[in-house]
């Protein structure tokens, strides 16, 4: 029996990989002459880097640049074994879980590390970028990052604007001679789930911006100076539309990345799917599995372990699902390729003791063992 093993992280406990390992224990422990192979997987968000990085033969780089309210933090990021290839999070420099909630300010959080970490990057030798953009702290339409990278985004006076959403108030200007050159020889793929345009009642700063700490006139004033932001921009990038779906990602981040930078603004799941090239793998499998911390009604919009169920039902395979916790609405799951799901707990336990990582796998590994008892049995009659 041929098994494709691609599980998302259950965060808090397992990583992918470590979740897929503990699935391949069960699978060989029902059938030792199984072949198992484990594939990485994530959504384009947190666990990404992880995923992509470990499950592709890269490694993690660290540096240390600007965190949101301008304190120093130190970011990770993954650069792949082909060594040109960077994968990052936005929200190792610019997350919103890097600011304490009395301190969470759009007015004055940037993006400028987000910019630092390209950067380190870019002199590393990668040329090619996968950036997961969720979990913002920031509105500042991307510029601190554009800064970093060497954009001029200049007031009258010809000084580049101070830090965060509050520096787009005196935006008259924005020049590109000044760019690190090497991003002329740069790709972006900006994984986005949102399709919130840039500004507006939809806008990023009316939908996102009161999580980051933004009340009533705030709000006005962010989507405001945005839109001087998208009109400036228009003078040097006729094609600049913050009208696109995406480009309120992550504070208009991504309308940064798509105007300035061309970046392709891209549902995580079919990323991080096409990266792995797990379709390669799934043809030639006799079931898939896959799976994720919680399933829910949720995971049917775009969540990781539905993407892979997609793939494998264009190859008429079988498609099974492990989770830590299931809810009644997870029956959706079944009307999108997965034919059948498990919760992996055994018996009543605190959610401490349910996300205790050794105890996690030995769940997951017990589950999957039965489970796969049953499939060997039914296909030996």
């Amino acid at each position: 029996m041929r098994v494709v093993v691609a599980v998302d992280s259950f965060k808090g406990s397992l990583s992918s990989l470590e979740a897929g390992g503990a699935v391949r224990e069960g699978i060989l422990r029902a059938d030792p002459g199984a072949e198992v192979v484990v594939r990485p997987l994530a959504d384009g968000g947190e666990g990404t880097v992880e995923a992509l990085t470990a499950g592709m033969g890269g490694t993690l780089t660290h540096v240390t640049v600007t965190g949101p309210l301008g304190k120093k933090t130190d970011a990770v990021y993954g650069i792949l074994s082909d060594q040109k290839t960077a994968v990052m999070e936005m929200s190792q420099a610019s997350g919103i879980t890097l600011v304490a909630p009395a301190e969470r300010n759009p007015l004055r959080a940037t993006t400028y590390g987000v910019g630092e970490m390209i950067l380190d990057a870019i002199h590393r030798g990668c040329r090619r970028f996968i950036v997961g953009i969720g979990g913002s702290a920031t509105n500042d339409g991307g510029a601190g990052m554009l800064q970093a990278l060497g954009f001029g985004l200049l007031d009258e006076k010809g000084e580049q604007i101070a830090r965060g959403a509050e520096g787009l108030a005196v935006l008259s200007r924005i020049t590109k001679d000044q760019a690190v050159p090497e991003l002329s020889e740069c790709t972006f793929r900006i994984a986005c789930d949102v399709t919130n345009p840039l500004c507006g009642e939809k806008g990023c700063s009316a939908v996102f911006g009161p999580q980051k700490g933004a009340d009533a006139a705030m709000i006005q004033q962010m989507d405001r100076w945005l839109q001087n932001f998208a009109e400036t921009a228009a003078k040097t990038f006729p094609e600049a539309d913050p009208l696109h779906p995406g480009t309120g990602a992550a504070g208009g981040l991504g309308y940064a990345f798509y105007t300035f930078l061309h970046g392709e603004l891209e549902s995580g799941i079919r990323i991080v799917l096409g990266e792995t090239k797990l379709e390669t793998f799934v043809k030639n499998a006799d079931v898939v599995v896959t799976g994720e911390g919680r399933l829910d009604g949720q995971t049917v919009m775009g969540k990781a372990p539905v993407g892979v169920a997609e793939i494998a039902k264009r190859y008429g395979k079988e498609v099974i699902a492990f989770a830590g916790c299931v809810t009644d609405d997870a029956k959706a799951c079944n009307e999108h390729g997965i034919d059948a799901f498990f919760p992996i707990l055994r018996r009543a336990c605190t959610l401490e003791e349910a996300m205790d990582k050794d105890y996690a796998a030995d769940n997951l590994a017990a589950t999957a063992e039965q489970a796969f008892r049953l499939i060997r049995a039914s296909r030996n009659r």
